[in-house]
């Protein structure tokens, strides 16, 4: 007996074994005695969790401490009196309350104040108590769409890592492996709220990689592996653990105008990786499916291809896809390619003409993609042509994104302002960048909602400017004594914005082209405006202000007779006016608004292209003499360029800038390296040339760029320069560098460099040592001009910050002064606190509608300093004169804007009125 018992505890013991390594109670298959493979158990684990999705584990909000959590860094932080929108209830949930962060997470939102001496009593003097003020608070703002660390700035060579020209499908690269830790953009990033940033591949190929999730502040480890969110789990180990759900993972798919190959290509590309995958993926089931059967005979291992595993994870739903895609064809492309391979799109990035097809976004696979758009960023290609500011509010849900470093993610919540200007509502606008973005990226469970992160702002998040004040990534403070500006009272109420909707209605109807050249009141005609709250005009070259109005009841008349004011003031004296006799008259309600001096766009090429990437639409640009020689026919070396000669009109960039209260452009020549030659300044609302008032001005200033171009050095480009202004230079070129020399045009150099602006100091006054006279000599971009500001107002150098709120692209452009909230001044106010005469241009001409925007931002930014008549110098008289265009002060527009002053949030601009051309331009109209 005593035998038996051993031998059936042995028994026992030995099948229990067998239970716990192979989890199968035989070993028998077929009536064959069939050996266990020694890894049974692990293969039996990862068969069965090819079916377990992805996200994460069920106890993950018991957790009590977060997975980022660094000792002796994050300190118990208590936020009271906090107005704060949580992004629960569809993005309408917002409440007063205190905020408890610990251990990087948000462990208590409610009514804390009473409980504060008791928090002060258990965290002791680790406790940070931060009082709001009522001051409303975000979650962290999460970008979709970023470049950030693999395509890092300054840009240098070796530091860009997004694109791989290998192959049209490389599903096996990951952008992890290419994220730069020292890219300068992480602390503007989080300067601009943002957080947490997807960083995709970029888009040279149609399968361009893995792209991963990172939080943005530094780490104490300093690696990119610490700033992932959430990675997947293979990463660090060759096998997960089995008793977790998988982690999301990220793709990068292209589609369009972005390879060499055509779409038909491109498709067929596309379907031949996924039939690839989807037989590995039939091999990986049958092969399970015997695992799981315990059918161990001549099994084999795991049938797998490291190169082809990501996208067999696509068809198994775990990989979140993110497709750069752009026009109606490409979005049906991919999406019947989803229905063949049954594989879900998490969202179309850029999809232009999304708006134009929702029908066909709700038939891709699983359920419809969310869109991921520019606000305004179109037309740059032929893709981008028919995108439209409306898009957003016509999908209405969508996250918006910046591309960085194509648009700079600091502005990222700038994006779904402009959103919201156009008619996105409040709720969807602020959810674009926050929860929705989190959601699409499969991390709505920790970031978009009140969570992890978070960001005080220091107005409304959809007023204009609204600046961090601070941010909270992982429960740590990231903004080291931020500078905060104190705004109005209104800066903390939902913005009022303009009623958009027949815009909208027609941008749908024509597919995207709706009409845009305004309509042309006859000669002799007359356009009443009334209930003018304040009339702005230039006198002299100075912006003064006519009339203001204190309350309501002063609101002033306006009559215009052939595009000039001709009354304004009391409306029974105005309407009297014999002006009115036999009159066809309109009138137009401005509804408080205001008439205002028209803008000048100035640094883009807006009329030398239509579409920046399509050369048949372009000027193109001019040979530069220091690379190649000119030919005779030209004059060889001492030929010049007039951009005049190049001008196109009525370009959709150029008309809807006039929409928005830009009348005039002054655009050099195209060029790519030191000498551009003359610019002109015309007219945007003009169909050609020779309509009355195209041309303002034939030639203005002459053009050249000094910067730090590869094979030409900045000395070589002085040298140039010193030769054609302290030298003698026969033909056209030397005619005109003598026109500079005297003072009789000016220079206007692009240049971003401190040094190379300095040694532009030292050459004019060289130049005027020589000749005895003041050289007129103006600096474009100016990235680094703040640091020598005081230097500037003394030698009487102008300066067009351009971009006017700047980033540091290149080594040139490093230095920048960032502004609120981490520096006091922007580089706006460095420079005209020191007595420089102060231009913003933009660089691309879809943003020329966005200089009200640029310009209202650069007031806000001031915290009061700079007054409203400057403000309309910096994007109206201030360039003129930079730029060497002489212009009778009565032939200069005016611009009529319904609700308020014609830059900002509040107001929309109605109509022109053009003195040139003897006429008013409307946009909106109703006969009296």
């Amino acid at each position: 007996m005593h035998h038996l018992r051993i031998l059936l505890v042995a028994t026992f013991l030995f099948v229990l074994f067998c239970l716990t390594q192979y989890d199968t109670p035989t070993f028998f298959f077929r009536g064959h005695r069939v050996k266990p493979p020694p890894h049974a158990s692990a293969i039996i684990a990862r068969c069965r969790q090819l079916h377990v999705q992805a996200g994460p584990p069920e106890d993950f909000h018991t957790r009590t401490h977060s997975d980022r959590f660094e000792e002796g860094s994050t300190r118990p932080v208590l936020i009271q009196n906090a107005k704060i929108w949580t992004g629960r209830k569809n993005g309408t949930h917002v409440i007063h309350a205190d905020i408890l962060l610990d251990k990087g997470l948000i462990k208590s939102i409610g009514h804390l104040r009473g409980s504060a001496a008791q928090l002060q009593l258990e965290y002791g003097k680790e406790l940070v108590v931060v009082d709001a003020k009522g001051a409303w608070v975000t979650p962290g703002i999460v970008d979709i769409h970023s470049h950030l660390g693999d395509a890092a700035s300054p840009a240098l060579d070796g530091a860009e890592d997004d694109n791989s020209l290998k192959g049209t499908i490389q599903p096996w690269l990951q952008s992890l492996d290419g994220l730069n830790t020292h890219d300068d953009s992480y602390p503007l990033s989080i300067a601009g709220g943002v957080t947490t940033s997807l960083i995709l591949p970029g888009s040279a190929n149609a399968i361009g990689g893995q792209a991963f999730v990172i939080k943005l502040r530094e780490t104490k480890e300093k690696s990119p592996s610490s700033m992932l969110l959430e990675p997947p789990y293979h990463i660090n180990t060759s096998f997960p653990n089995p008793n977790l759900p998988p982690r999301w993972r990220h793709m990068k798919h292209a589609c369009g105008d972005v390879y060499k190959d055509t779409r038909m290509d491109t498709i067929w590309a596309f379907r031949q990786a996924y039939n690839t995958a989807k037989q590995i993926k039939q091999r990986q089931d049958e092969y399970c499916s015997r695992a799981l059967s315990r059918d161990w005979a001549n099994l084999g291992e795991f049938p797998e291809v490291l190169q082809w595993e990501a996208l067999v994870d696509v068809l198994r739903g775990r990989v979140k896809v993110n497709t750069h895609c752009y026009e109606a064809v490409d979005l049906d492309g991919l999406v019947r390619l989803s229905n063949e391979f049954k594989f879900p799109i998490a969202a179309f990035h850029h999809a232009s003409e999304a708006y134009l097809v929702p029908d066909l976004l709700k038939k891709a696979y699983g359920k419809p993609p969310a869109i991921a758009l520019f606000a305004t960023n179109a037309r740059y290609k032929r893709e981008a042509y028919r995108a439209s500011e409306f898009a957003p509010r016509i999908l209405a849900e969508e996250g918006l994104t910046s591309d960085h470093p194509v648009l700079n993610s600091r502005y990222l919540l700038y994006e779904a302002q402009q959103a919201h200007f156009y008619g996105l509502p409040e709720n969807s606008a602020i959810a674009s960048v926050t929860s929705n973005s989190a959601e699409v990226m499969g991390m709505g469970h920790r970031i978009g909602y009140i969570k992890e992160d978070l960001v005080i702002w220091d107005s409304h998040p959809l007023a204009l400017g609204a600046t961090p004040s601070q941010v909270f990534i992982d429960g740590i403070a990231q903004l080291e004594s931020p500078y905060v500006i104190t705004k109005p009272e209104n800066f903390q109420k939902s913005p009022r914005v303009p009623n958009f909707d027949d815009e909208a209605r027609k941008a749908v109807t024509y597919e995207g082209l709706p009409p845009l050249v305004p309509k042309k009141m006859p000669l002799d005609s007359t356009v009443i405006f009334k209930n003018v709250k304040s009339i702005h005009v230039v006198k002299k070259g100075i912006v003064e202000q006519m009339y203001s109005a204190q309350a309501a009841t002063e609101f002033a008349t306006v009559v215009s007779h052939n595009g000039s004011i001709a009354c304004y003031g009391d409306e029974q004296k105005c309407m009297s006016s014999k002006i009115l006799d036999g009159a066809n008259a309109f009138v137009i309600d401005l509804e408080g608004g205001s008439l205002s001096p028209g803008l000048v766009t100035y640094g883009s090429p807006v009329g030398l292209q239509h579409i920046d990437q399509e050369a048949s639409t372009n000027d193109g640009n001019v040979y530069d003499p220091l690379r190649k020689a000119i030919p005779n026919i030209l004059g060889g070396d001492s030929a010049i360029i007039r951009a005049a000669d190049g001008l196109q009109f009525a370009s959709r960039d150029a008309l809807l800038a006039y929409r928005s209260g830009v009348t005039l452009a002054v655009t050099a020549p195209s060029h790519q390296r030191f000498l551009a030659g003359l610019g002109t300044s015309f007219s945007l609302s003009v169909s050609h040339k020779l309509e009355e008032g195209a041309i303002i001005q034939e030639t203005t200033a002459l053009h050249v760029s000094v910067r730090h171009f590869p094979k030409l050095s900045v000395s070589t480009q002085i040298a140039a320069l010193r030769r054609l202004l302290l030298g003698t230079s026969a033909g056209a070129l030397g005619e005109w560098f003598g026109k500079v020399k005297t003072g009789e045009i000016p220079l206007v150099v692009e240049a971003h460099s401190a040094d190379i602006i300095a040694t532009l100091v030292i050459l004019k006054q060289e130049v005027e040592a020589q000749t005895r006279k003041p050289m007129r000599l103006t600096i474009s971009g100016g990235a680094e001009a703040h640091l020598l500001a005081k230097e500037l107002g003394e030698a009487h150098v102008g300066v067009i910050l351009n971009p006017s709120r700047p980033f540091p692209y290149v080594w040139e452009d490093r230095r920048i002064l960032p502004g609120p909230p981490v520096s006091k001044n922007s580089a706006i106010m460095e420079l005209i606190s020191n007595n420089v005469v102060v231009g913003i241009g933009c660089e691309e001409i879809w943003s020329a509608r966005n200089l009200p925007f640029d310009i209202a931002w650069a007031a806000i930014e001031s915290g009061g300093r700079l007054g409203k008549e400057e403000a309309f110098a910096i994007g109206s008289t201030n360039l003129l004169k930079l730029l060497g265009v002489e212009l009778d002060d009565a032939k200069l527009d005016l611009v009529a804007s319904r609700g308020a002053d014609s830059f900002g949030f509040d107001s929309k601009v109605v109509s022109v009125l053009s003195p040139r051309q003897n006429s008013v331009h409307i946009f909106e109209e109703e006969h009296i």
